[in-house]
């Protein structure tokens, strides 16, 4: 189904963002023509740099005036929604200080988009399949029949086992580019002949996929997570039947609560101490990394990661940090000393070492 934004429509958001902002903002059709802006003149002007963005379909800043034809210094990005690229989205300023206002345009028009396919024809299938995964992810009841007719549609069945994949956008980090990362999640989940996937607001995309096709695809969200990694984690959760993808959900928000920073993808069933380590809450993960590791600073934590890395080998540990022995005898009682806790012993190391992993 394709998608229309009207101009009209186009209007009004650039209106309201500018009202926010107070920065000029432009809606640029695929033939570079802007059709909405803030700057009543520049509406029917040939936009370069908007019709390259749309070619290119990546974003483009500018930081001065009249470097292109038609265009101003400021931030460029194409905005794509449902796979399809709509328009691209220009606001006027330096770059810095304008871009998460262009990243606030394309929500709001995702939203206004969202709201209009209500009145189309396919959201009525879209809406019970979004009411599927919702009911069966939260482990409520779900008419069996219904069930049973929309996975029948997709050539799926109640029998199969399934397991869910959920991809997690972090919400500390605002890209500029999010309808072009939202549509790449939608490509990887389309590897899957007639996929069952939502989005779930405000920043869970999730995927029932059937276990006999997973191990085919696994590659496909490590290469997900691996390209974008500062913007998204993926979790995989536990193979389940259909009625119990509660517990396949659940197992896939605990592989991501198990995620480090050096890490984007988990996979449920490859987790050990990482499950437990997943299900403490924020409140008690807090308490504890207090209590054991609250007095060091970046060097005590970085030598015990080093340390229980190493297997608590001294030699080993000395050599990865090109220091002599008694040096790092004299670093590891230096923290007993601090703490309380001897890493040099069995129990205490055990303790460090979970708060090491916590943090």
């Amino acid at each position: 189904m394709s998608v229309y934004l009207s101009k009209r429509t186009a209007q009004k958001i650039v209106d309201t963002v500018k009202d926010v902002c107070g920065y000029d903002i432009n809606f640029i059709n695929p033939k570079g023509i802007i059709f909405a802006s803030t700057d009543f003149s520049r509406i029917g002007d040939f936009h370069e740099i908007g019709k390259r963005v749309i070619e290119k379909q990546e974003t483009i800043e500018v930081t001065s005036d009249d470097s292109f034809y038609g265009t101003h210094k400021g931030v460029n990005i194409p905005f794509i929604y449902n796979r399809e690229l709509i328009a691209a989205i220009g606001i006027s300023g330096e770059p810095g200080e304008v871009r998460q206002y262009a990243m606030l345009a394309q929500k709001i028009t995702s939203l206004i988009l969202r709201e209009q396919e209500i009145d189309s024809f396919n959201y009525g299938k879209k809406n019970q399949m979004n009411y599927l995964i919702r009911t069966l992810t939260e482990g409520n009841d779900i008419d069996f029949e219904l069930a049973k007719d929309l996975l029948s549609d997709l050539g799926q069945s109640v029998e199969d086992i399934y397991r869910v994949v959920l991809v997690e956008l972090n919400s500390h980090y605002n890209p500029s580019n999010l309808s072009m990362i939202e549509n790449q999640i939608y490509r990887a989940f389309e590897v899957i002949k007639n996929p069952i996937y939502t989005f779930q607001y405000p920043n869970q995309y999730i995927l029932l996929m059937p276990e006999n096709q997973y191990h085919k695809w696994e590659y496909v969200f490590k290469n997900l997570s691996e390209k974008y990694g500062q913007i998204l984690s993926v979790g995989v959760g536990s193979c389940n039947s259909l009625w119990k993808q509660n517990i396949s959900f659940q197992s896939a928000c605990t592989a991501i609560a198990s995620l480090t920073e050096e890490s984007s993808f988990a996979c449920f069933d490859e987790l050990e101490l990482e499950i437990i380590l997943g299900c403490v809450n924020g409140a008690a993960r807090e308490e504890y990394l207090q209590k054991m590791i609250g007095k060091f600073g970046k060097e005590e934590i970085a030598l015990l990661k080093t340390y229980f890395d190493e297997n608590m080998s001294l030699k080993d540990t000395a050599e990865k940090l090109f220091i002599h022995k008694n040096t790092l005898q004299y670093k590891l009682k230096r923290i007993y000393d601090i703490s309380g806790f001897d890493p040099r012993c069995f129990r205490d190391a055990v303790k460090l070492y979970l708060a090491v992993r916590l943090a």
